[in-house]
């Protein structure tokens, strides 16, 4: 089946893909009109290499390695196996490195865990009909790595497209994936990545101009292309981020604040996430380019072009995000269709459509990422406490090696009351009261048990340090809210970064604040800057998460003191520039809602706590119909019992509460497939009623395929999913 026909203009095509003469328009075909195989413009290729996967181990060579599991295989990929060992910790090799961001990547997305359907419902050994294999899952073929680049220097969008042995060049198709979150380049090998290096597609991989780029301001160390470290001056070219910053500017910085770092994704003062969509776009671009390399003979040099090859651009979270972006932005035609896991759909308004669960109006819905991130972070801590929020199989609050959290959420819950932010005389009505906030600003009691969790692993923290400072373009001197970046020791006090994890990072980070290395420092803490969790703000004295920090954060968003309600000033801090700044920075990442009538399937998980429903995916899938209308082809899949981050599934408590979205994911992106290959209708949307696993928490019976039913061609009226005039119809 032929995809699509029809002359492309180059007037069609975004300028940041600019998608190069060839990849687009090539009629192919022989005779000395045939155009030639070029790279699209801004993009420098790096290596090409072979990976036959002739045999699992330690994967230090390309030999021994392959384009999914860097040698690993289903075994090495597993919950039970540990991460590979370097020869040398501290000078790991390019092809260690990319073993073990493999391993991470893979494993930092999907539940790893046998009984949690690794192996059984998911995994390499699994076949694309859904057979369980005695394989491996080993997958041979080549892999081209390049970068995209404005002509800065400074941009270093990496990219690598995997070309599996497998490719079929009768049926020629490639699958984009976008980084999820703020990964590396191989962010989306578990999800796009598996799912079309096993149905033969070639897979063009990007981290979308985000990825671990770790700069040491203290030596001027950069992570390079490959991920190896050198300073910025012997990386040259190669150099995958360094801070715009002076060698005298870098000096008199850390002589006020030694051992920092900056990231990529928050230092750049590009505001990557503007570019995504054409980001995601070049990756298509360059992996057609990739196929005529690979495929293209003297008499049809381009032979693969956008009208008869199949492209779906499919991934999660910010890489769903990106995903979206491209097709929105794709006036060329570029993208057939596209899967989006859990999106993080930047909504530009509120008005003009609703929302509305088992008949009832939803209130508060559609809200930006940096709004509600740093309205939760405020309050988060705080209602986590509430009796309808406790977790008592596991508290994260306790769970990683700082203990006395709950001790810090009680003094966050207290400063909130004195500031008049929250009501009640005791905790327990300030913390209740807290939770409700935050169930009218978009989250549901679906997310109640995941405000514990996702606080107490510091996404509310990490995420309102990040995302307002990358907004805003600000430089890594500026420290934003009296906030930096650094690694921390067991106390939360600044320490140089540890050789060995920064030799790694580009395996072993994931392009946050995470603490792997780097953690998000309250440089104003009382006494001395410390890390989020130990930080003691000036106006309440006590160590409260550095309330003050987060009500700084909060004003940069909005532009007024949380606290006063009054607008921000020349001399307040933030002052009113940096807010304008930021909100400039927002206004220039929201989606508009119209995918141009391309078929998309959008899969989230009913008790996402990070990207919550209302704010994301049912926001989004409602202001598209407002959009689009009857001309949309967008379809929803809710699914209960689902939560953001799979690989919390293995934790006492969510393996017996929730169940993994993944399989979902992969059945949306089999119905695309077949939706654009054989014109088979798409699924309804529809909320699809799982079965959590249950039993005891950490120890919950392994999953089966009862627990997961499938999306389904005709799901009954009370799963239904559709729209009561202009709003979005979701079942209880």
């Amino acid at each position: 089946m032929k995809k699509k026909t029809g002359p492309l203009r180059f007037a069609q095509l975004p300028s940041a893909a600019i998608l190069g003469a060839l990849a687009l328009t090539g009629c192919g075909g022989g005779g000395g009109n045939s155009p030639a195989n070029s790279l699209p413009e801004g993009v420098t290729q790096h290596s090409v290499t072979t990976y036959p996967a002739v045999a699992t181990g330690s994967g230090t060579t390309a030999a021994t390695q392959d384009l999914l599991t860097g040698g690993l295989g289903k075994s090495g990929l597993s919950l039970l196996s540990a991460a590979p060992a370097y020869a040398d910790p501290l000078n790991p090799t390019v092809l260690e490195l990319r073993r073990n961001a493999l391993y991470s990547n893979y494993r930092g997305i999907l539940d790893p865990a046998p009984n949690g359907g690794y192996g059984t419902l998911y995994g390499p050994n699994i076949a694309t009909t859904g057979a369980v294999t005695a394989s491996e899952g080993l997958i041979p073929g080549r892999e081209y790595v390049a970068s995209l680049d404005d002509g800065s220097g400074r941009k270093k969008v990496v990219m690598a497209v995997q070309v599996p042995d497998s490719f079929d060049v009768a049926n020629p198709c490639v699958v984009v994936g976008p980084s999820s979150g703020s990964r590396g380049v191989y962010g989306a090998i578990g999800t796009a990545g598996e799912w079309g290096l096993k149905h033969g597609c070639a897979v063009a991989l990007t981290d979308a101009g985000k990825g671990v780029g770790l700069y040491d301001l203290t030596d001027d160390t950069v992570n390079k292309i490959d991920g190896t470290r050198a300073t910025r001056t012997a990386a040259g070219a190669l150099t995958f981020f360094a801070a715009n910053i002076t060698d005298a500017a870098r000096a008199a910085y850390n002589a006020l604040f030694p051992n920092r770092l900056a990231l990529k994704q928050v230092h750049s003062q590009l505001n990557p996430e503007k570019d995504w969509g054409t980001d995601t776009l070049a990756a298509a671009s360059y992996a057609l380019y990739v196929l005529n390399d690979r495929y293209g003979t003297p008499d049809n040099p381009v032979r693969f072009r956008s009208d008869n090859t199949l492209v779906i651009a499919g991934s999660a979270s910010n890489g769903a995000a990106a995903a979206l972006h491209a097709a929105e932005q794709d006036t060329g035609g570029l993208i057939d269709g596209v899967v989006a896991s859990e999106p993080v759909a930047e909504m530009p308004t509120t008005s003009g459509y609703g929302i509305q669960l088992g008949g009832t109006p939803v209130t508060g819905y559609g809200k930006t990422l940096a709004d509600f991130v740093t309205y939760g972070n405020l309050y988060q801590p705080c209602a986590a406490l509430a009796a309808p929020a406790a977790m008592t199989e596991l508290t994260f609050f306790n769970f990683i090696t700082i203990g006395g959290m709950t001790a810090r959420a009680t003094a966050r819950c207290d400063g909130l009351a004195a500031k008049g932010l929250v009501a009640g005389a005791d905790t327990a009505a300030r913390s209740l009261d807290a939770l409700n906030r935050l169930r009218n600003y978009g989250w549901t009691t679906d997310n109640d048990q995941m405000h514990n969790a996702h606080y107490g692993l510091g996404n509310g923290p990490i995420l309102s340090a990040m995302y307002p400072v990358g907004y805003g373009r600000f430089s890594v001197t500026d420290n934003v809210c009296d906030t930096s970046f650094a690694q921390v020791d067991a106390t939360g006090s600044p320490i140089a970064i540890l050789a060995a994890g920064k030799a790694q990072s580009f395996a072993t980070a994931n392009g946050t604040a995470n603490g792997t290395p780097a953690s998000v420092v309250y440089n104003n803490s009382v006494g001395a800057p410390k890390a989020w969790q130990f930080a003691v703000s000036p106006s309440t004295g006590v160590a409260d998460f550095g309330l003050d920090n987060a009500l700084c954060q909060r004003a940069l968003v909005t532009g007024a003191d949380p606290v006063t309600g009054v607008a921000l000033t020349a001399a307040t801090v933030p002052t009113a520039a940096q807010s304008a700044a930021v909100r400039a920075g927002i206004a220039e990442v929201l989606l508009s809602g119209n995918l141009r009538a391309k078929p998309a399937i959008i899969v989230s998980g009913r008790s996402d706590a990070l990207v919550p429903v209302n704010n994301n995916s049912r926001a989004y899938v409602a202001h598209n119909h407002a959009v689009e209308g009857a001309a949309s082809k967008l379809r929803y899949v809710e699914v209960a019992n689902a939560q953001h981050f799979d690989t919390f599934n293995n934790l006492s408590g969510f393996d017996s509460r929730f169940v993994p979205l993944h399989p979902y994911f992969n059945q949306a992106m089999d119905a695309m497939y077949a939706h654009l290959k054989t014109g088979a209708a798409l699924p309804a949307s529809q909320v699809v009623r799982t079965t959590p696993r249950g039993g005891t928490p950490g120890a919950a019976p392994a999953i089966t395929a009862a627990n997961v039913p499938p999306i389904s061609a005709a799901p009954a009226a009370a799963n239904q999913i559709g729209f009561s005039g202009t709003s979005l119809a979701v079942p209880n």
